[in-house]
């Protein structure tokens, strides 16, 4: 049995992405000024306020790329690949940006619209950042799934949490496309309405039929949860001293990645039969109960891993 004493978290072994930080930081302002125009501009597009998606896309990437920047300067060693495909990022997501915002001071959609000529140029080019951005994160992922940070714990855990925003971001392909019931839009995320139907509060995903945003969010954000709650397992070491069996915190953080790639799953499934989040059927609520029975499950395990071996961690 492994037991290790924790002391503190990985320690930084490279500089932090700058690129990264820049971006987060201006998407930061971004988020301020997009809140600002939710107040002051009382415009409608696609059926919720214009200046709600450029703050929900401006938030998401303080979070993807604070947390993308601090994975890479965890590397044992600096990595040339890995920093320009960070960069790449920042550049794909800096277009992505310029489309968002810009389609709103001009008052249109940003998303599938084909509607001029215009339109169908901005939605291209923001369509083909969005593969670049995704393939360039998949081979930052590859390059820090190949380093061992901190413990086995925190290495899959930043494995397994990388895998799933890539599913994450792979799941956005199931929205353009889409029949969206309005001439040149070419693509939709409510699946059994047009968009634009009633929305939950700061999400606006849809309360009435199954959304496609729901695992886009979901799976995209499993780059910050994941390695979290592995970090998470680490601080509360010290206190809780069944938390310093290895074993026990890698189990954990397998089981979290599991029930966390499950539900990613489930509202996968739930969103393309057409049913809202917040209204789940009965076949729904089996499968979540299902889930949770599992997750507890390995979390008894993982627990019960450490039996015969607790008297040798120090108290």
């Amino acid at each position: 049995m492994s037991v290790q004493t924790v002391d503190s978290l990985p320690r930084r072994r490279a500089p932090l992405h700058r690129p990264l930080l820049y971006f987060a930081a201006v998407n930061a302002v971004l988020a301020v000024v997009a809140v600002v125009g939710m107040v002051v501009d009382d415009r409608v597009i696609a059926g919720s306020t214009a200046w709600f998606k450029p703050g929900k896309f401006a938030i998401s990437f303080v979070f993807y790329c604070l947390a993308l920047a601090w994975l890479i300067s965890l590397r044992p060693k600096a990595s040339r690949l890995t920093g320009a495909m960070a960069t790449v990022i920042v550049v794909a997501g800096a277009i992505e940006q310029l489309v968002i915002f810009g389609q709103v001071i001009r008052g249109n959609r940003s998303h599938y619209n084909m509607t001029t000529t215009v339109d169908a140029v901005l939605w291209i080019t923001m369509g083909s950042t969005i593969i670049v951005l995704f393939l360039a994160t998949m081979v930052v992922a590859v390059q820090l799934s190949l380093s061992w940070i901190g413990d086995a714990a925190i290495t899959w855990s930043i494995r397994l949490g990388l895998a799933i925003t890539l599913v994450g971001l792979a799941l956005g392909n199931l929205m353009p496309g889409r029949e969206s019931g309005v001439d040149g839009i070419a693509g939709a995320h409510t699946v059994g309405a047009p968009d634009g139907t009633p929305g939950m509060p700061l999400t606006g995903w849809s309360t009435t039929d199954g959304d496609l945003r729901i695992p886009h969010f979901v799976g995209m954000h499993a780059l910050q949860a994941v390695p979290l709650f592995a970090a998470l397992l680490v601080l509360l070491a010290p206190r809780i001293p069944l938390l310093r069996v290895l074993r026990v915190r890698l189990g954990l953080v397998v089981t979290m990645a599991a029930g966390y790639a499950a539900v990613l799953a489930l509202v996968t499934w739930q969103a393309l039969r057409g049913q809202p989040l917040i209204h789940p059927d009965q076949t729904t609520l089996t499968v979540a109960a299902a889930i949770l029975t599992g997750v507890v499950l390995g979390t008894l395990i993982s627990i019960a891993s450490a039996i015969g071996v607790r008297k040798a961690v120090p108290a």
